[in-house]
C-alpha cells in the first residue's frame, strides 16, 4: 500500500485476539451493568423461621459495580454488586430493624459466535454468590435473626431479583455484538 510507511503485520489470529482485549473491557462491561446500578428494588414480607410466624422484608440498594477482568485462554470478568439493605424483621409484637451490607459476584465468559458475534454470557448468581453482613444492633437481635433463618432466605431472594434483572432486554442487549453488521453499518453496506 502506498504510503503506509512501516507496518507491523499481524496473522489473523492475532488480530482476532487483539480484538477481543480491545473490545471487551472493564469499562465496556461497567456499561452494560450500568442499568443495575443504582436500582433499588424490595424483598418480602417473606414468612421466615419455625412456622413462618416471622416476617421479613427488605428494601435493596444495587451500588456501583467493581469490575476485575482475566485475560487466559478466555478472556473472563468477575462483577461485584454491592448492596445495601435495610431489613425488617417483623415479630408481630416488634420489630428488629437491622443494616445490611451485601455483595453478589458474577462470572462472566467473552465468546466467539457464528458468524461473527461477540457474546458476554453471564452466569445468574445462586444464593452462594451472594453475601450478606448482618449488623444487629443487640444479642436479641441476633437471636432472633439466626432462628428465623433470615441470612438464607435474604440470599435466595436476592440472587433470583438480580438474575431477573440480568436478563432485562438491555442488559442482554449490551452483552451481545454483531460485529458484521457493526461493520457494515460503518462502510455503508447499510444502504443496501
Amino acid at each position: 500500500m502506498a504510503g503506509s510507511g512501516d507496518v507491523d503485520y499481524l496473522s489473523y489470529e492475532e488480530f482476532g485476539r487483539a480484538f477481543f482485549e480491545v473490545a471487551v473491557t472493564e469499562e465496556r462491561i461497567a456499561d452494560a451493568f450500568a442499568n443495575i446500578a443504582g436500582e433499588e428494588f424490595q424483598v418480602g414480607p417473606i414468612p421466615s423461621g419455625p412456622g413462618g410466624l416471622v416476617n421479613v422484608k427488605a428494601d435493596v440498594k444495587i451500588d456501583q459495580p467493581d469490575i476485575t477482568r482475566n485475560v487466559g485462554q478466555l478472556i473472563t470478568f468477575l462483577v461485584k454488586l454491592p448492596l445495601k439493605i435495610g431489613l425488617l424483621i417483623d415479630l408481630k409484637l416488634d420489630r428488629l430493624r437491622y443494616d445490611v451490607d451485601g455483595l453478589v459476584t458474577l462470572p462472566l465468559t467473552v465468546r466467539c459466535a457464528k458468524p461473527l458475534e461477540v457474546r458476554i454470557e453471564v452466569e445468574p448468581p445462586s444464593p452462594r454468590d451472594v453475601l450478606v453482613d448482618v449488623a444487629s444492633r443487640n444479642m436479641r437481635g441476633e437471636i432472633v435473626r439466626n432462628l428465623a433463618q433470615v441470612d438464607a432466605e435474604i440470599k435466595r431472594v436476592i440472587a433470583k431479583t438480580v438474575a431477573e434483572e440480568i436478563r432485562k432486554p438491555e442488559v442482554q442487549k449490551a452483552c451481545y455484538i454483531d460485529v458484521a453488521a457493526q461493520l457494515d453499518a460503518s462502510m455503508g453496506g447499510g444502504d443496501k
